[in-house]
């Protein structure tokens, strides 16, 4: 074998070795760029550049790559923020983030778990309404315990400044971000009463599980805008959730980032999907995505769909 056979087997080894690190390494990266952008799709765009810059650096230096790999999504998913800051067209009030799903009694993907920990869908809305840097701070420091000397490096700010960043960042989600809710069953059990009394026409049904200040927001992204709304108070949402329900479709109990959800099926297609956030014993949030296009995205096969009861 000459020198340059055994240096070329050397470099293949070496990136053969690089990849499977990265990919030890991917879930976590995948839920740190889904809790900085709210977007799954964009998550695997940052963790694909992720790979790249991994890929064409020399790392031989480095002593904690995942570290490492942490910061590059940070990064990458700072810039991400910065430019759709300067180009979103959709009303940040009506956005809702994208779900992950899974079909209840149904085993969750290899990374649901990950993506999903202490991550629900109202949090992430609250998220959408910080800065950029105030955001990336929050994230990395309060979620992953990067440190504010790190995370100084990629806003290019003081860890002093850079904390004060994460401080008002958090005041924010305190003050905006539902408390934690009752276990899971209890919020099944609280999902199916909504369901039930609206179904049935029950107003006072609906009050009783709605917290008085719910707060309901659809999205139905370019295709459906006008069913894009956010309406506020019990009785407004009681009057939206008895026109839902006269349409009549199949329905698909789903977890959506660990809590309750439902999705409706017409013909086998999904149609809206709706997420609870419980606190207590009543609803205060309601999440709802109609917009076709990411609804065709979500993580359902045609079995699942067709589990869906009329």
């Amino acid at each position: 074998m000459t020198g340059r056979e055994r240096g070329d087997r050397r470099v293949n080894h070496d990136k053969e070795l690089l990849a499977r690190r990265f990919e030890a390494d991917r879930d976590h990266l995948r839920a740190v760029a889904y809790r900085m952008l709210g977007s799954l799709s964009e998550a695997e765009d940052a963790v694909q550049e992720a790979w790249f810059k991994l890929s064409r650096s020399d790392v031989s230096g480095v002593e904690n790559l995942s570290g490492w790999l942490t910061t590059v999504v940070g990064r990458v998913c700072l810039d991400m923020l910065r430019s759709r800051g300067s180009r979103r067209e959709d009303p940040l009030e009506y956005y809702v983030p994208d779900p992950v799903v899974r079909v209840v009694g149904t085993t969750d993907p290899e990374h649901a778990a990950e993506v999903t920990e202490s991550v629900g869908l109202a949090l992430l809305v609250v998220l959408e309404t910080l800065a950029p840097a105030e955001r990336l701070a929050f994230v990395l420091h309060d979620m992953f315990a990067v440190s504010f000397d790190e995370i100084a490096r990629i806003v290019d700010r003081s860890p002093a400044a850079t904390r004060q960043l994460a401080s008002r960042a958090r005041r924010r989600v305190r003050d905006a971000a539902p408390a934690a809710g009752p276990d899971a069953r209890r919020q099944r059990e609280i999902a199916d009463a909504f369901l039930a009394a609206a179904h049935g026409g029950d107003f006072e049904g609906l009050l009783a599980v709605l917290d008085p200040d719910v707060v309901l927001r659809a999205d139905g992204g370019r295709t459906l805008a006008a069913v894009s709304k956010l309406v506020r108070g019990a009785e407004a949402v009681v009057a939206q959730a008895l026109t839902y329900a006269r349409f009549r479709t199949g329905s698909l109990w789903v977890e959506v980032n660990g809590a309750p959800a439902v999705l409706s099926v017409t013909d086998g297609r999904p149609g809206a999907l709706m997420a609870f956030t419980i606190v207590g014993d009543r609803v205060v949030e309601l999440h709802i995505l109609a917009d076709p296009e990411r609804l065709a995205a979500l993580d359902l096969s045609a079995e699942d769909l067709a589990r869906a009861t009329y």
